[in-house]
């Protein structure tokens, strides 16, 4: 049950201590909802034993990972306290102690007060008022409650407290570190293809989301690509592989390595706001050439009852020479094409894995209208009990005006598949995987036959 409160806290009976929020910030963030804090803030401490607070630091913070580190400065102990300042937190903390219910009458404005011990706050708020067990009810009548303190393990921000040794009383600069979950990135990427040209504009997009209950201010951001491991592999959820990188590169940029991993500083410190989304640019390429393709591919050595689309591919390449000259962090490649009016219109997306520069990539965005593949066993003879021979044939059509290549494959050929003949010469890209360019007129068809000696 809902209740509307005014809340007067009266009589607080532990000192305020003058408290200095965030300090110089810096902030490194992985891709795996993962994030480094290191927060440097001027401490005043007192020879020996003393309290330190620091509050804004995240609500998610992993209290394990936490160092402290200043000159002559040692941390004793530690806790963090993340139960928050709210109506409801003070009920629940309130349960068996004594509270001031406060009524006003809404005709005369006059007060009553009321000495109630809370027995229960959960669904609802139950009092005891004298002998009487009452329901603080959502009437609409105006209600106040009054607490004598707030408890000691309820704060205004999520705080970290640590009980520190000093050789000496004296300011020093601290610099407070720990990971959090709750603020990570994404790379987005969006791709304008001109098929007349034979190009891409290419512009990579960082996303930075922060679920940790801190707004980081002005911090200095550094992001971190790569599949880093947190000690929680058990528990983390890997995207599926993606099948956008069809041959990886071997050539090195300019950009700071950090172990494996490749680094993406943002040029200004930025804020990072809690609940809230931001967007920055890292990429932004102009006319790399890029190429459509057509692709089949048959998974088995069988017919289908009806012809089926071949998938749209655009193909380029991530080489510092003819390409877009870097690496790609891993996302999703949105595609757009120009309309006979101009205007860029969304035709497909595809995610991409962590892509190394010198890269040939291919972004599949969908299923063609136009171009269709038939797959036919004309004839499966067995030849011995594990041997078989296979005739296919593979009718492609093309209604769009221009003439198209289909790249068909072929997989399935385990064991020591071999190929008797084919109209058409193939390529073994694999063991179990032929692969063959069929070009396809205009407006018309094309065939495409093979035997194959097969074993299982």
């Amino acid at each position: 049950m809902r209740y509307r409160l005014m809340l007067l806290l009266a009589g607080l009976s532990a000192p305020v201590l003058a408290q200095s929020g965030q300090g110089d910030l810096s902030v490194t963030i992985y891709n795996n909802n993962l994030a480094l804090v290191q927060d440097t803030r001027q401490l005043s401490v007192a020879a020996g034993r003393s309290r330190q607070e620091f509050p804004d630091v995240s609500a998610q913070i992993r209290p394990e990972t936490v160092t402290l580190a200043g000159a002559g400065i040692a941390i004793v102990e530690q806790n963090f306290d993340f139960d928050l300042l709210s109506p409801d937190k003070l009920m629940e903390k309130a349960v068996g102690q004594t509270i001031t219910i406060v009524r006003t009458n809404p005709a005369t404005g006059a007060e009553t007060r009321e000495q109630a011990k809370v027995l229960a706050a959960n669904g609802g708020i139950v009092l005891q008022i004298g002998q009487r067990i009452e329901v603080l009810r959502d009437d609409g009548l105006p209600v106040r409650v009054v607490f004598d303190k707030v408890p000691d393990n309820l704060r205004a921000r999520p705080t970290l407290s640590v009980t520190i040794d000093a050789a000496r009383a004296e300011t020093v600069p601290a610099r407070l570190s720990y990971l959090t979950p709750g603020l990570g990135w994404t790379s987005d990427y969006v791709a304008l293809f001109d098929e007349g040209r034979g190009t891409i504009d290419m512009q990579g997009w960082v996303t930075l989301t922060n679920n940790t209950g801190t707004t980081f201010a002005r911090a200095d951001t550094l992001l971190v690509a790569g599949n880093v491991n947190s000690g929680n592999t058990r528990r983390m959820v890997r995207p599926m592989p993606v099948d956008s990188l069809e041959e990886a590169g071997t050539e090195s940029g300019t950009r700071e390595r950090l172990g494996d991993y490749y680094l993406y500083p943002l040029k200004e410190r930025t804020t990072i706001a809690n609940a809230q989304q931001k967007q920055v640019s890292f990429l932004d390429v102009k006319g790399a050439p890029a190429r459509k393709a057509y692709e089949f591919v048959n998974g088995w050595l069988g017919s289908n009852d009806q012809p089926r689309s071949a998938v749209t591919a655009y193909k380029f390449s991530t080489s510092a020479q003819g390409g877009l000259g870097d690496q790609l962090p891993a996302g999703t490649v949105r595609v757009y094409l120009r309309d006979a009016r101009g205007n860029p219109q969304f035709i497909g997306e595809n995610r991409i894995d962590h892509t190394p520069m010198g890269s040939s990539m291919a972004v599949r965005t969908g299923e063609a209208f136009d171009v269709k593949v038939k797959t036919v066993v004309e004839e499966r003879t067995r030849l011995s009990s594990r041997r078989w021979r296979t005739r296919m044939r593979y009718t492609l059509t093309n209604a769009r005006p221009d003439a198209v290549t289909v790249d068909l494959a072929q997989t399935g050929l385990w064991g020591d598949a071999r190929i008797e003949a084919q109209s058409l010469p193939g390529d073994r890209v694999s063991a179990d995987r032929v692969e063959w360019k069929v070009p396809v007129p205009a407006n018309g068809s094309a065939e495409l036959t093979a035997t194959f000696d097969t074993r299982y």
